[in-house]
Order: structure tokens, then C-alpha cells, then sequence
């Protein structure tokens, strides 16, 4: 997990796949994954997960810069829902 904080840091960005209470997921991109996940769960965050707490990360990337994460951010937005299961299972 230090590793992947660190290369967070280095990499300037990370895009991310939460798993709501309901079983649908939330994308989104950030510079701080902890950070952003606290602020799903404590109702801070997106429209979206807002109701759907509690959210679990399982998935993410780490990018260089903002545009390039928000380019695969739309990438996997378009995505299925059984394509994104297909991705965080192929990650683990």
C-alpha cells in the first residue's frame, strides 16, 4: 500500500473505481485516493455516492497529469457494468 501511495505521489494523479453499499460503481479522479474515499463515505463527495455510503475502493490507475487521467476516467465511464467487473478482476 506504500508503494502505491508513493506512486501517487510521484504520478500526480490517480483515477479510482468505489463499490457503493448498493453495488454500482463510482469513477472518478483524484489526487489523493484516501482523502477522496473519506470524503464518499462521510457524504462530501460526489452527487452520486451520496446515499450509497459505505464505498469501497477496488480498482484505480495513477496518471502524470489530470488530462490524461480524465481521458480513461471517460474511457471506463462508458464502459458496462460487467466490463468494469471484467477490469477490477483483472487487476487483482
Amino acid at each position: 500500500m506504500l508503494q502505491q501511495v508513493a506512486a501517487c505521489i510521484k504520478m500526480g494523479w490517480a483515477l479510482y473505481i468505489v463499490e457503493c453499499a448498493d453495488a454500482t460503481y463510482y469513477t472518478g479522479i483524484t489526487t489523493d485516493i484516501e482523502r477522496r474515499i473519506e470524503e464518499h463515505n462521510s457524504g462530501r463527495g460526489a452527487k452520486y455516492t451520496q446515499g450509497r455510503a459505505p464505498v469501497t475502493l477496488v480498482y484505480r490507475e495513477y496518471f502524470e497529469d489530470r488530462s490524461t487521467a480524465s481521458k480513461r476516467e471517460l474511457e471506463i465511464k462508458s464502459l458496462s457494468k460487467t466490463q468494469k467487473t471484467d477490469l477490477i478482476g483483472s487487476a487483482s
